[in-house]
């Protein structure tokens, strides 16, 4: 059997069942990884050790008590998953990579870390997120910044960073994430992983929060298709009060993987939209070429496809984005703990009126039919998902000038955050490598739906490229 980190989530889910691996030994193994290649990458704010080892003795009882009967058994038993610090994990540390939350206990389990525990995984501890989630890259002030297992010089992404430093780097094969504008895709692309933003209400926020604008969506970032296909069936889970309904898939989304996508009408998008003056790497552009061609060798329709919307449209994104970070419950002497790119949000967003702010919903909703129509004679578009490789730590954070910081997150993510304004859903898959400044680095591809609702299609798209084109699980000389 390959080694404990080398497997898929579903692999070593099967693994477990047939009595190949104990939960205990995956949980020791797992910790010893986070402990020694953890601090290396940035991937952990907090390592769980006793819940890990906890759960992994329950996960054994589990294990005797029903014996061969494995159908009785949660599909992902024994196999680590941690969570990131976005999110409450009852009774551990909720710091949201801010020093103005430090020392603050979460009281009760998220909805998504309720049903990732009813699925059997075992929560190994809280992933590095930059604060509050704001910035595509992970650089925390109370943390070491994310950085991407294919040169340490690089950023992991942001901002599920850390959560994609752990995958990338093999100490689990899945963790959790969530998306408000590019957050799973980004650092899937930054890694060479595979990232699914749901679509709007696929993945709920219940029981304990709201949507909210309706941009962020939980998920997984993984090695595999068939791994993000399986965890979405697993979170893809309604609770009482939900505010968007969804039909579910035909059978499971992992099934969808298996089906076939049919023959797809695929639109090709290379300019960037958020900002339009926004440089595109060669790489970049060589990745959406390669998709395109083996797209027309499976058999696909594909053509060029429109901006959908103006750059400066993108501009009503802005109020809605900067008055997020003004819910955070930080009493007013706080505000100085902030780095100052939320500090520059916060002011930005208090400087909007309630008129202002209703204006910017509704043009974001005029976007998303703009979108709708722009792209209705496809099924999917294709574009890079970042328009450059992964960027050196602390290079684009910029605490003398937010406001450049900012414009600078625009053009290396052009194209991620006008899926979250439709609430279609997008996936990233790390089909194309090159070498940059004499490293080999991934380059993301994504394909964002052109409707609620489709990820069985893009799942299958994924799937069917993978398949003719894999791509390498880990980075070029990933330590053991």
């Amino acid at each position: 059997m390959p080694e404990i980190h080398e497997l898929s989530a579903l692999d070593l889910a099967a693994a477990v069942r047939a009595g190949e691996v104990g939960p205990v030994e995956i949980a020791e193994h797992t910790l010893e990884r986070a402990h020694r290649l953890g601090p290396e990458v940035g991937a952990f704010v907090h390592v769980a050790d006793e819940r890990a080892r906890s759960q992994a003795r329950e996960a054994a009882e589990q294990l005797n008590a029903v014996g061969s009967a494995t159908a009785d058994l949660p599909p992902f038993l024994g196999v680590p998953v941690p969570v990131k610090d976005l999110t409450m994990v009852a009774g551990l540390p909720f710091e949201c990579g801010s020093a103005a939350m430090h020392g603050y206990v979460a009281p009760v389990d998220d909805g998504v870390t309720t049903l990732l525990r009813a699925a059997g995984t075992l929560m190994v501890g809280k992933t590095t997120t930059p604060e509050l989630g704001l910035p595509p890259y992970t650089e925390p002030d109370v943390a070491p910044p994310a950085r991407s297992p294919w040169d340490l010089s690089r950023t992991a992404g942001g901002s599920s960073g850390g959560a994609a430093a752990a995958v990338a780097a093999g100490i689990v094969p899945a963790a959790h994430g969530n998306d408000g504008g590019g957050s799973i895709r980004i650092p899937a692309a930054a890694c060479g992983l595979v990232g699914l933003k749901p679509s709007r209400g696929r993945v709920s926020k219940g029981p304990h929060g709201v949507d909210g604008a309706g941009l962020t969506v939980d998920g997984v970032l993984t090695r595999t298709v068939r791994d993000t296909a399986a965890f979405l069936d697993v979170l893809s889970q309604p609770w009482p009060g939900d505010s968007y309904l969804l039909p579910g898939p035909r059978t499971t989304y992992l099934e969808s993987c298996d089906r076939g996508p049919g023959r797809l009408r695929v639109g090709v998008l290379t300019e960037p939209i958020a900002a339009a003056d926004a440089p595109v790497h060669p790489e970049a552009l060589a990745a959406v070429a390669r998709a395109a061609r083996l797209l027309e060798e499976l058999g696909h329709d594909v053509a060029a496809a429109p901006v959908p919307y103006a750059a400066q449209e993108w501009d009503a994104f802005m109020p809605v984005w900067s008055v997020g970070p003004l819910q955070a419950p930080l009493p007013p002497e706080a505000e100085q703990q902030l780095v100052p790119l939320t500090r520059w949000m916060r002011e930005v967003g208090r400087s909007y009126s309630g008129v202002q702010y209703a204006d910017a919903v509704a043009a974001l909703q005029h976007i998303t039919r703009k979108v709708a129509l722009a792209f209705s004679r496809f099924d999917v578009v294709l574009t890079p998902t970042l328009a450059q490789p992964p960027v050196p730590i602390g290079s684009m954070r910029d605490d003398t000038d937010p406001a450049a910081d900012f414009a600078a997150q625009k053009a290396f993510t052009p194209w991620t955050s006008t899926w979250n304004i439709t609430g279609s859903p997008a996936i990233s898959v790390p089909l194309h490598r090159a070498t940059v400044d004499e490293v080999e680095l991934p380059f993301g591809v994504m394909l964002g739906g052109v409707r609620p609702g489709q990820e069985e299609t893009l799942l299958a798209l994924a799937a069917q490229l993978e398949a003719a084109d894999p791509w390498p699980l880990f980075a070029p000389g990933l330590p053991g």
